[in-house]
Formats: C-alpha cells, structure tokens, sequence
C-alpha cells in the first residue's frame, strides 16, 4: 500500500479497515490479522499496526478476546454509523471544494443530479 506523507500512517490504517468494513469485507465478528501479519501485509512497522487496533478499540470498532485476537465490533448499529459518518465526510468535502470552485448550492445539486444519470442533462 502506498501511504500519503501528510496523514499518519496508522490512521491510514484505521481508514483502510473501516472502509473495508462499510464495503463489507470485512464482517461484525470477523478476526482482524494478527499485528505482525498486518505489518508484513502493509509493509509498516508492527507498533504502527498496534496502535491503530489500540485506537479502534477505543472507537468501539474492535475489540479483544484475550489469548485469540481483536475482532470487528460484532454490532450492526455501530457499522451502520461509521457508514453514514463516512459518508457524511465525503459529501462535506465534495461540497466544500465544490464552493471553492465558486459554485452555488443549485450549481452542486445540478451536477450531483448530472453525475447520478450517467453524465446526461
């Protein structure tokens, strides 16, 4: 994986997993990798790894089972919300780029709408 040099790496890592997780390829339940098969896959160092499964746990979106491993939070709600706040972030971002570019909110909705019918008027 190639990481941006202006975002931590492990936070890029908590994104790549909870992406993984709105895609559904990850599962509620399912076992994360192991820190150092984690490391290895992503080429990072495994305290990198550790602390972005620290800092999922403390986000509620993993958890451990002492002796087995950590797991993706089994509950569907908590899914279901990182979805919508993933989401909510993309459109925010879109929309404040979009006002940048000096477009108006009827300018945005108009090519949301164009976009959404193939690129057609």
């Amino acid at each position: 994986m190639n990481f941006e040099n202006h975002v931590p790496i492990y936070i890029q890592i908590i994104d790549l997993i909870k992406r993984d997780i709105v895609l559904g390829i990850c599962k509620p339940g399912d076992k994360l990798q192991s820190v150092r098969e984690y490391a290895l896959a992503l080429k990072v160092n495994p305290n990198t790894v550790q602390k972005a499964y620290q800092e999922m746990e403390r986000m509620s979106l993993a958890f451990t089972k002492r002796g087995i491993g950590r797991f993706i939070v089994e509950e569907e709600a908590i899914v279901l919300k990182l979805k919508h706040e993933m989401s909510d972030e993309i459109a925010h971002v879109f929309i404040e780029k979009m006002i940048e570019l000096g477009y108006t909110s009827d300018e945005i909705l108009s090519t949301v709408k164009k976009m959404l019918n193939g690129g057609k008027k």
